[in-house]
């Protein structure tokens, strides 16, 4: 039965420029039907990103929006605050409208702390390698530099001076060692000293994945845990790899589950139906599905 909207609804949406390949509406209304709640979430795409937010402060029931590509640092000059991690990581990708003032803060990174606890891996201590220096890597890098307590963190990227750049950024907020590389001449001795693996390169995405892995394979062993941050296809050549060599492995589509969970859960106040947004987001890859 379709949800019965009414001047009480509160709204939520997604925003960016394209959006309409976006899965944030399926995993939201299923999370808002299965709560119950008097919510509904839906996409635009935005050109003009000022205009829109200015309009969302001026509307009363408009309590939420996802931003996405390529709003996410443009949308930060029009917020009234923004979260500590936003400020550091210098991107939002979550807006709550808070009676007019607008509030921006990032759930990316705290998305894929929330992915790794519900691996039940623990972060305490361990040595952490990123594959890459974008913006995917960027809110990952500073959560995990904050907040995991770590044993360490290297970023290897193909051009060492993006890596040397986020590194130094992250420098004074890290609560452990942080380090920078090459990526074509530093794997394989990182991947021999470091614990845990994210991938945070284009590599091995949809259409170009085909056998396509931004790591030797042999260079993966068993106490690795590996998380790639690629979701399309679900199983990308890198988690392949690792599987096969008996190591941990964390699906790119559970940090977009997770962040996506956070965001509810910011504004609707209530614990998010995970497992729900889950099998939601799972299904609709499916229905995509490439091999």
């Amino acid at each position: 039965m379709p949800p019965v909207i009414s001047t009480a609804t509160q709204f939520c949406a997604v925003i960016g420029n394209p959006v309409g390949h976006s899965l944030s509406p399926a995993i939201h209304n299923a999370a808002i039907q299965a709560t119950g709640l008097d919510y509904v979430y839906g996409a635009f795409r935005v050109e003009d990103v000022g205009a829109c937010l200015q309009g969302m402060r001026a509307m009363e029931g408009f309590r939420g929006l996802s931003v996405t590509i390529p709003h996410k640092v443009d949308a930060m000059a029009h917020m009234d605050e923004l979260s500590p991690m936003a400020q550091q990581v210098g991107c939002i990708n979550t807006v709550t409208n808070e009676g007019g003032r607008l509030i921006g803060s990032v759930t990316d990174g705290t998305g894929t702390l929330r992915a790794f606890a519900h691996a039940k891996v623990d972060l305490t201590g361990k040595k952490v390698v990123f594959l890459g220096a974008g913006g995917a890597v960027r809110a990952v890098a500073f959560a995990i530099a904050m907040e995991a307590g770590c044993g360490g963190i290297t970023v290897l990227a193909r051009n060492p001076q993006k890596a040397a750049a986020l590194v130094n950024d992250m420098v004074p907020h890290a609560t452990c060692p942080v380090a920078h590389g090459d990526l074509s001449a530093q794997i394989e001795s990182a991947m021999a000293d470091h614990d845990v693996v994210i991938q945070g390169t284009p590599v091995g995405m949809y259409p170009n994945h085909e056998n396509a892995l931004p790591i030797p394979a042999d260079t993966l062993r068993p106490e690795h845990i590996v998380f790639d941050m690629v979701y399309r296809p679900l199983e990308t050549a890198l988690i392949q790899a690792a599987q096969a060599r008996g190591c941990t492995t964390i699906f790119g589509t559970e940090m977009l589950v997770q962040q996506a969970a956070e965001q509810f859960e910011t504004w609707t106040g209530h614990p998010a139906p995970v497992e729900v947004m889950r099998n939601t987001l799972l299904d609709a890859l499916a229905r995509t599905a490439v091999t």
